[in-house]
């Protein structure tokens, strides 16, 4: 019984850290997951400063393999190199380890002040924004709960008659040790929360020093497994991100554990207490993989793309996968509805891959490039008219009231969908094939003004489909408040566009019609698809006519 209860407490407490860290990471996506999204896309001449914000964006999500996972969709999508994007991932681990040491800390009398804010904002407050500040502020109080709890179960271990012998085999064997750590790192996705518990194993005596260090260099590694894991679908791009960071991390800590078997490190530099140099150890691993790394990133990147090589031919993007649309469960409307979804979430997901790579063709358009956009609209339009007549079918049928109103919006949807195709293929592409013909060029400040713009609708974009799945109310709320964003951006972008007419800038006059239709054609995109959330929102009663109510 002991023993059951021994592991119910040790589960509970890893589990509420790793649901903290989550929550934390949730809030900052939440509150400032577009601006991100748009810092990184800047970032493409220093890679010293990629390694900067990698280590910052770390920081706000308590996540490596969260920043990795973003570098890799924007590498994936053309957004950035993957030479930049190595490096922002070499600063996200290292930003991870500066986590640590806050978290380390005897902040047990932060928790009911954290709680306390936390929960006046999350629970009393309509401010969006206020809202997922409490959620940020109610995970690091989680966090130090679940550091607390850990503490208090890991004490019956020193009693355990087991446990002792598995400890002297990890302290007396440090591969076994390190490859343990990666192992645990691997099942817990978090080298965050990998590395707390070691410490706190530590702090309680349960665990020598001897097995907790190659156990944090496991740990390490182990967190680039995860992210090979979770890009295992993705373009090869992303997972040339991944292999590098795993490369990294492995060839780092395997020297490092050559150096602690050697016995050559000044481990006494570290700390006093064994907890204490557990966490230091960590961030002198990721300072000097960051530093010693940073000049083999071209290198790097190098050799990865060597390794993942670029299939022959590639998969035409063009082609359509088979429907979803299943005509076998027209006679049950829940499941023909949710066929529909899937469908419409093909179809959304057809133009996100014509949507993505717009900047790169207003750049260098080829005809290539041309040609397989328009191919796509193609597509676009064969799955709207069959979304259409899938439903109509369906509506002959015998539905509920919310089972029409369903099928109304989904009909919906797919016509919005089929308007977006056109304004990529034939308005945007229209506007890219001029800007060709007469050989002009974007101002600096005119290109980041669309870079910007057009980011900030992909991130939207990705959002709906989102909310098209899961219904969510707090979703639909802030894909609706993008609205008004975008519409502040447009006007600032309208604003300095004709400060640089009258300074009388060549390339800005040249390119000036370009440039207003090509924000007025990414706007009316983005507007189609926060027009998801509408109907969410009016179920729960919180759309008004022009804006989503405040109370």
């Amino acid at each position: 019984m002991q023993v059951l209860i021994f592991l119910l407490q040790l589960s509970g407490a890893v589990l509420l850290l790793l649901y903290s860290t989550r929550m934390v990471r949730t809030g900052v996506e939440r509150l400032a997951g577009p601006s991100l999204r748009d810092l990184f896309r800047g970032t493409r001449k220093s890679l010293m400063l990629n390694v900067v914000l990698g280590g910052v964006a770390a920081v706000l999500l308590q996540s490596s393999t969260a920043v990795a996972m973003l570098a890799s969709s924007f590498a994936a999508n053309g957004a950035m190199g993957v030479t930049g994007s190595i490096a922002v991932v070499l600063g996200a681990d290292l930003g991870t380890s500066l986590v640590v040491q806050f978290l380390s800390l005897d902040l047990s009398w932060l928790v009911p002040v954290l709680l306390t804010a936390g929960g006046v904002l999350f629970l009393k407050t309509e401010s969006r924004h206020l809202k997922q500040i409490g959620r940020i502020l109610f995970g690091v109080a989680f966090i130090l709960l679940s550091l607390r709890m850990l503490g208090e179960a890991s004490g019956p271990i020193k009693e355990s008659r087991h446990f002792p012998a598995v400890i002297s085999v990890l302290a007396q064997d440090p591969v076994t040790a390190f490859l343990s750590g990666g192992l645990i790192a691997f099942l817990f996705h978090s080298s965050v929360a990998t590395v707390l518990l070691l410490a706190v194993f530590c702090s309680q005596g349960v665990l020598p020093l001897a097995a907790a260090l190659p156990l944090v260099l496991g740990a390490n590694m182990g967190s680039g497994v995860v992210g090979i894991w979770l890009t295992r679908n993705m373009g090869i791009k992303a997972r040339r991100i991944t292999t590098a960071n795993l490369f990294f991390r492995a060839a780092g800590g395997l020297a490092a554990l050559a150096l602690l078997m050697a016995d050559v490190l000044p481990l006494d530099r570290l700390g006093v207490e064994p907890a204490r140099q557990i966490v230091n150890f960590h961030l002198a691993f990721n300072l000097a993989l960051a530093v010693l790394g940073l000049p083999f990133v071209v290198a790097m990147a190098r050799l990865v793309k060597w390794i993942i090589r670029e299939a022959p031919q590639e998969v035409d993007p063009a082609a359509r996968p088979a429907s979803a649309l299943d005509e076998s469960v027209l006679g049950q409307p829940q499941l023909a509805l949710a066929s529909a979804t899937r469908e419409l979430l093909r179809m959304s997901e057809h133009i996100e891959r014509m949507f993505d790579p717009l900047m790169d063709v207003f750049d260098a358009p080829t005809e290539a490039q041309i040609k397989r956009i328009r191919d796509m609209d193609e597509g676009i339009n064969q799955s709207q008219n069959e979304i259409k007549l899938y439903l109509a079918r369906l509506n002959q049928g015998e539905l509920t009231r919310e089972q029409a109103e369903r099928s109304m919006e989904l009909t919906n949807f797919a016509i919005s969908l089929e308007r977006v195709g056109d304004i990529i293929s034939k308005d945007l592409l229209r506007l890219c094939d001029v800007k060709r013909r007469k050989g002009l060029q974007f101002s600096e400040e005119g290109r980041k003004e669309l870079m910007t713009f057009h980011g900030r609708a992909r991130t939207n974009i990705r959002l709906a489909l989102n909310v098209l799945i899961s219904e969510d109310l707090e979703s639909a709320t802030q894909l609706a408040g993008e609205k008004e964003t975008m519409r502040q951006m447009e006007r600032r972008s309208h604003d300095s566009h004709i400060r640089r007419l009258g300074t009388g800038n060549a390339q800005s006059i040249a390119t000036s019609d370009i440039h207003i239709e090509a924000i007025q054609g990414i706007k009316e995109i983005n507007s189609r698809f926060i027009s998801f959330a509408y109907p969410i929102l009016s179920r729960y009663g919180v759309l008004m006519e022009s804006r989503v109510a405040k109370g």
